[in-house]
């Protein structure tokens, strides 16, 4: 490798996985059971927020001030998010870059999903790759706080400029921010080390 870079930690959703529809049938599935306005796919912040927070977040967001959020909670973890995973679409040159890279250094997930992360990478073939899964399940503070890539870290013993984040939305950006972390934007204009259109462009930074 050209840099001492270690390791390379993946965010999920819109950088590994086209995942919007899944995400939108998944909480729409929530919304409409509680009778509540459907959403909006042209709500950019709702959109953003459903597609990059994690759950308990969101559900925030979307039930503000309704006292049913128990409820809310209780239903949405009984929905299996496995029956969504044809509604996803694995990002081009993912894989390729993933078999380039396995070996010659350390590969994560760093996610703000929290129960769903490690079967969807056994449905795609993935897992093998990956020695690291960190997802909001296992922190006390998800993304953007930087306690999961700082987890990832310990688990590796690297340093945060050991490693790269790869990234597509702010709360990427501000969670490797936090910690230390060299940030590689993927498809998206935010200020970071590098922005990437496809993943075999990151083999160039490395």
């Amino acid at each position: 490798m050209k840099q001492k870079i270690k390791a390379v930690i993946y965010d999920c959703d819109g950088v590994m996985f086209d995942s919007f529809e899944a995400n939108f049938a998944f909480y729409t599935q929530i919304i409409e059971r509680f009778g509540k306005s459907p959403l909006d796919r042209d709500d950019r912040e709702t959109m953003r927020i459903l597609h990059t927070y994690c759950n308990k977040d969101v559900l925030e967001y979307l039930f503000a001030g309704d006292d049913r959020m128990p409820e809310v909670r209780k239903f949405s973890a009984s929905i299996d998010y496995r029956k969504l995973f044809p509604l996803m679409a694995m990002e081009a040159g993912l894989k390729e870059t993933l078999e380039a890279l396995h070996g010659k250094v350390e590969l994560a997930v760093c996610t703000n999903r929290a129960s769903s992360m490690d079967y969807l990478l056994e449905s795609f073939g993935l897992d093998r790759f990956f020695s690291c899964v960190m997802t909001a399940g296992k922190v006390a503070n998800p993304k953007p706080h930087p306690e999961p890539l700082f987890k990832v870290l310990d688990q590796f013993g690297l340093s945060p400029a050991e490693a790269l984040f790869v990234g597509d939305s702010d709360v990427d950006r501000r969670a490797a921010e936090g910690a230390g972390v060299p940030f590689v934007a993927y498809r998206g204009d935010l200020p970071g080390l590098a922005r990437i259109d496809h993943h075999l462009d990151l083999l160039r930074l490395l």
